[in-house]
């Protein structure tokens, strides 16, 4: 198996303490968002062997196995990453494997740059994403249920709000939510931003339901995105759950520690809390305008001590094993690729001793023991 020497991205929204704590390394004062692990072309993980898109190319079937290969191609399927947010990251949603192929065939026809700003689909991918939380970690997951974000609305005593309140009440709910949406986001941007202005500081005044969204005007000061986050549930992870996040759910994350890992794309639409492009017309045929639980996910646990989030797509599995000094080691070899990430205490996985953020690749079939003290996370895909 190859130690993996990996990026950490300065996303400005990035704590600049959580990664160097987990690392045990003084911070540089500057912030430190996501530190990737995998095969990304953006920023491949390094290992003795070359860059892991290097070790890959050179013999596919070998690293990832035949199944893998012949189930998702010569690539490896998923990013795993460590998130530490310290503020919002952009409202957005992520399209179905039908409409990102739909959506980047249709700009690669018209010639669009694949980097140019405002360009939505940078590959014809899908990008479902699970984020596990390793300190408590706040995010906005999926629609709120139109009558609970009509009273949220209703509660600031904004005038300019109550169209958005009377269409929530009156309206069936995939139009009410599609209505007030589209109503937020095509807004004249000066009287957008008076509304904002007034929501804010009436949610400073509130507080409790209202602080998080007081949070955002602070970061993101007359966006429209604030008033679109008001639509969303507000969750609250404690370490050890996370939420799945599948084609078509608007969701922000707002401010914690957690393992993060995704189909490996890069297609986000986005629909506020950020100052760049949103594409209203593309965000509208994609996101799925139904109200639900965000669905918070604990790991089930197995006999042989693996805790597996389960969800239903094969492009990644994540699990992890809490290890104790003395017991049993675990054999994980599989038939599939592996990263195993060290996020507390000391890991031995083969011959590699890992302290927290530390990681290893395991080529399919490779032997992969794993003991120690300490909490692993194991990502690897289902074929």
């Amino acid at each position: 198996m190859d130690r993996l020497d990996n990026t950490v991205r300065p996303y400005a929204w990035g704590s600049t303490t959580a990664i160097p704590h987990l690392l045990g390394v003084e911070p540089s004062g500057e912030p430190q968002a996501e530190m990737w692990m995998g095969a990304h072309p953006g920023a491949p993980s390094r290992t003795a062997r070359g860059t892991l898109v290097e070790v890959i190319d050179a013999n596919p079937e070998r690293e990832l196995g035949p199944a893998a290969v012949a189930r998702f191609g010569p690539r490896l399927p998923f990013l795993l990453k460590i998130l530490a947010a310290d503020a919002p990251l952009s409202l957005q949603v992520h399209p179905d494997l039908r409409q990102a192929g739909e959506g980047f065939a249709d700009e690669e026809r018209r010639g669009i740059p694949v980097d140019a700003p405002h360009r939505n689909y940078k590959d014809a991918n899908h990008k479902p994403e699970l984020i596990c939380a390793l300190t408590e970690f706040d995010g906005l997951c999926g629609f709120r249920a139109p009558a609970e974000a009509a009273a949220l609305l209703d509660g600031l005593g904004v005038d300019s709000l109550k169209p958005y309140v009377d269409l929530l009440r009156a309206r069936p709910e995939d139009a009410a939510l599609r209505e007030v949406l589209t109503a937020v986001l095509t807004a004249d941007p000066q009287e957008m931003a008076h509304t904002v202005a007034e929501a804010t500081a009436a949610c400073t005044r509130l507080g409790g339901d209202y602080a998080p969204y007081a949070g955002l005007a602070h970061h993101y000061p007359g966006d429209p995105g604030v008033i679109a986050a008001m639509l969303l549930n507000h969750v609250r992870l404690q370490p050890g759950e996370a939420l799945f996040l599948g084609a078509g759910i608007p969701h922000a994350y707002l401010d914690g520690l957690g393992v993060e890992i995704m189909a490996n794309s890069d297609n986000v639409l986005r629909c506020g809390l950020t100052p760049k492009h949103v594409d209203v017309p593309e965000l509208l045929r994609v996101v799925r305008f139904e109200a639900g639980d965000p669905g918070v996910l604990r790991p089930e646990a197995s006999p042989d001590g693996e805790e597996v989030y389960e969800t239903p797509i094969d492009e990644f599995r994540l699990s992890r094993y809490a290890l104790s000094e003395g017991g049993t080691a675990h054999d994980l070899t599989l038939d599939t690729p592996q990263i195993l990430l060290c996020t507390a205490g000391s890991v031995r996985a083969g011959e590699h001793e890992l302290a927290p953020g530390q990681s290893v690749f395991v080529p399919a079939g490779e032997k992969a023991e794993v003991s120690g003290a300490g909490t692993l996370f194991r990502a690897t895909v289902i074929v």
